[in-house]
């Protein structure tokens, strides 16, 4: 049986989180491997609406979920995040949910510096979302973070401390700060420990025990790959890789574990915070496209702005990503404009692009160069084949298809799980 990794084609916020539950129905496990609680899915299940950060979407169907060691962890959103779902009725323990014990933990001070620094930068703001990533990933990066598996070894924790406050004492003293109380912080871990160690283990050996059994392993990725931090629109990008490749490094599986690709993108394009966005409609054609669409992040409940598909920024994630097939979401959202544009192309002072460029200046200047098709009358909400859809809804499809070079293995047509057009299985191949 093939494996599924799911991940987002463009700035995140695509939908990721009902095609993941949808797939998580039919998966043995399912597996968060890079990110933090910075992600945000919402699952629509029946006449429940689940919102989550920083676990597996298939929690909420009991299938086993696991944050993988490419993760970093707030243990105290996990432990919120843990009791807010248990009170919608989610059954979680130490059967269906396991954290990496090798998994970097996000701390308070880390918070404190994010927050920090995003006042300070002033037009250099990156628009995060205040949580600690970044910071803890620097940590990571710079050997030394404090891990889930020193939650069981707090009397011994002296080096670790030494490496983190010698770093983050002489920052916080930049910025006015008192160093970090040790004691207090060591207190604060003490208190949670005992939660986040009942699920800590070695989970590259449990996904190595399941995918011998022949289980269906689903990679979530969170965020989408043009934030990526190689490959997105640096520096406006997130903290981690967020291209498919990162399941196998986030997850302790090897490079053929990843199995099919499926890239999710929407039907047009959104983007939260700051960073160029060459299809960004600022007239009434993009806020319809926000309000028909909902458009507000799950996480920071920021309005996201909107535009028209990007063919050349899909194309290009596609690529780097090496996607097997699209999901395109939020059809329905397009439903009754009278003409729709795709971008297929771009200018950059006189020369034509089929690429984004790399350098921020390069892509704040770039044009978007326009394809114009007719729109449709007819609702593709709730659609659930392609003989429920109008006929010009599918050539929008089908030149989306063509443009960007990968073809659509699915549509979905509302939030809800079952309204969704299969057109190529990704768990069949």
């Amino acid at each position: 049986m093939a494996n599924v990794t799911v991940i987002g084609s463009q700035w995140g916020d695509e939908g990721k989180g009902k095609i993941v539950d949808w797939l998580a129905s039919r998966a043995d496990a399912v597996v968060r491997f890079q990110g933090g609680h910075n992600a945000g899915h919402t699952l629509v299940v029946g006449n429940q609406t689940y919102k989550l950060s920083l676990l597996p979407s298939g929690i909420v169907t009991g299938t086993l979920s696991i944050i993988g060691n490419g993760v970093v962890l707030d243990p105290w959103a996990l432990r919120d995040e843990i009791a807010k779902l248990r009170g919608q009725g989610v059954t979680i323990n130490a059967e269906n949910f396991a954290i990496a014990d090798n998994c970097a933990l996000i701390l308070p001070f880390h918070r404190d510096l994010d927050a920090l620094r995003e006042t300070a930068a002033g037009a250099g703001k990156i628009g995060t979302t205040g949580r600690g990533i970044g910071p803890a990933y620097e940590d990571k990066v710079g050997r030394r973070a404090i891990r889930v598996c020193d939650l069981a070894h707090l009397d011994h924790l002296e080096p670790q401390l030494d490496r983190l406050t010698a770093h983050h004492d002489a920052l916080r003293a930049g910025f006015g700060e008192p160093p970090i109380d040790r004691d207090a912080l060591v207190a604060e871990l003490r208190e949670i420990a005992d939660f986040v160690l009942e699920y800590a283990q070695p989970v590259w050996k449990r996904l190595k025990k399941v995918r011998k059994a022949g289980a269906r392993i689903l990679f979530e990725g969170a965020q989408g790959v043009l934030l990526d931090i190689d490959h997105g629109t640096y520096p406006f990008v997130t903290s981690s890789n967020t291209v498919s490749g990162t399941a196998a490094s986030g997850s302790g599986l090897g490079p053929g574990a990843v199995g099919f690709v499926l890239g999710i993108a929407k039907a047009y394009t959104t983007r939260v915070g700051s960073g160029p966005f060459p299809t960004e409609l600022e007239d009434e054609t993009g806020q319809r496209l926000g309000e028909r669409g909902h458009e507000f992040g799950t996480v920071t409940g920021r309005k996201r702005r909107c535009g028209w598909f990007d063919a050349v920024l899909v194309r290009q994630s596609c690529a780097v990503s090496g996607v097997t097939g699209i999901a395109l979401t939020k059809l329905d959202v397009l439903d009754g404009f009278e003409k729709v544009r795709i971008c297929t192309g771009y200018r950059l002072r006189g020369k034509i692009l089929d690429y984004f460029p790399a350098h921020a200046a390069d892509q704040a200047a770039v044009e978007p160069i326009y394809e114009e098709m007719d729109g449709w009358s007819e609702s593709t909400a709730g659609a659930r084949s392609y003989a429920d859809l109008p006929a010009q809804a599918i050539k929008y499809i089908q030149r989306v298809q063509e443009l960007i070079e990968t073809p659509i293995a699915l549509v979905s047509t509302s939030p809800e799980r079952d309204d969704t057009i299969l057109i190529r299985d990704p768990f069949s191949d």
